[in-house]
């Protein structure tokens, strides 16, 4: 059991710390042209930045896939990578973007930090000069704005 939860913490982190460097330098890099989608207003329900999200679950699909047979640390970790990926969906395309209109903007501290992280991410619609890349590790200046 610990060896279970062990690895699907590790590929949650795994996750938010690839997902960190892949936004700032692959995707606010090289791949700026599938991301900045995900900058500009859309009119529809997907946009091609979505093509990551299909990547990084394909990730998590195959390590379950081959570790499925001796529920091995490469099940455990597509567990986790899947974990990760539906609290993104929730935390980033539902109560951020509001793309699925389920809830009202948040008003937990860690929450309300977040949002307000990535509303500075998308200060610019630019490839540069963007802050906040990561969803979870928030710099704590976004924990001491007071609400309005």
């Amino acid at each position: 059991m610990m060896y279970a939860i062990f690895f699907i913490i590790v590929g949650f982190v795994a996750m938010e710390l690839s997902g960190w460097f892949i936004h700032k330098y692959i995707m606010h890099g090289p791949l700026w042209n599938i991301h900045k989608t995900h900058h500009q207003p859309n009119k529809g329900f997907f946009e091609l930045n979505d093509l990551f999200s299909l990547l990084f679950g394909s990730i998590a699909v195959l390590l379950i896939f081959l570790g499925v047979g001796e529920l091995d640390y490469r099940f455990w970790m597509g567990v986790g990578i899947s974990l990760y990926g539906m609290l993104y969906f929730v935390i980033h395309d539902v109560l951020v973007h509001r793309r699925v209109k389920m809830f009202e903007r948040p008003r937990n501290r860690f929450l309300l930090s977040i949002f307000r992280a990535h509303q500075a991410h998308h200060a610019t619609n630019k490839k540069d000069d963007a802050v906040s890349f990561g969803l979870f590790v928030v710099p704590r200046k976004y924990f001491k704005i007071k609400s309005k």
